[in-house]
């Protein structure tokens, strides 16, 4: 079996060299003369490519990859789009510049400045949470409400005034709006 299977291999290897020794490499030639010749006997007129005319079909293509396809008439609302929407605004956190010093707890002072603000319900009671980086700086006491103040946007923070000695903190966001009413600092 060793023997037979030798043979074949050979045999084509065999025939290989065979059709070597057949081109014709005219006087004191050698294969490298032929280098620069037609490889493929079915394209007659093929031309080479200037670097030119290479870039603008490469931009050709890139162009109608980019084009966008033929909208509809009328407006198209997804469901999968609102999803999308809803969750890029709850990642943001929605800031509040604080233009007066805050008291925190009883001898606490908040002093003027932006803060991030984080509404949490916590054992069902909801907390407006602000921070600055991410060190907690206030954490005050709300009352949920179904108000939505009338703001445009689901996230939300304002700072309201509300009397000559408070000011309202009104939040909303996905889960619950809220308020909480804060001392100022004397």
């Amino acid at each position: 079996m060793k023997r037979v299977l030798f043979a074949i291999i050979l045999l084509i290897f065999g025939a290989n060299i065979g059709f070597a020794d057949d081109l014709d490499m005219g006087s004191g030639g050698d294969l490298w003369d032929n280098f620069n010749t037609q490889v493929n006997p079915l394209a007659k007129d093929q031309k080479a490519v200037s670097d030119e005319q290479f870039d603008s079909i490469i931009d050709k293509l890139k162009s109608k990859r980019q084009k966008k396809p033929k909208q509809m008439k009328g407006e198209s609302i997804q469901q999968s789009n609102e999803t999308e929407e809803i969750t890029e605004a709850v990642k943001e956190l929605p800031v509040i510049c604080i233009s007066v010093p805050l008291k925190v707890n009883e001898d606490g002072i908040l002093p003027v400045g932006h803060y991030q603000v984080v509404g949490e319900m916590v054992e069902g009671q909801p907390r407006i949470k602000l921070y600055q980086a991410h060190f907690l700086m206030a954490d005050f006491p709300a009352t949920e409400t179904n108000d939505d103040f009338d703001e445009p946007e689901i996230n939300f923070v304002n700072l309201v005034d509300y009397s000559d000695t408070q000011l309202k903190i009104i939040f909303g966001s996905v889960d619950f709006n809220a308020f909480a009413l804060v001392d100022i600092a004397e």
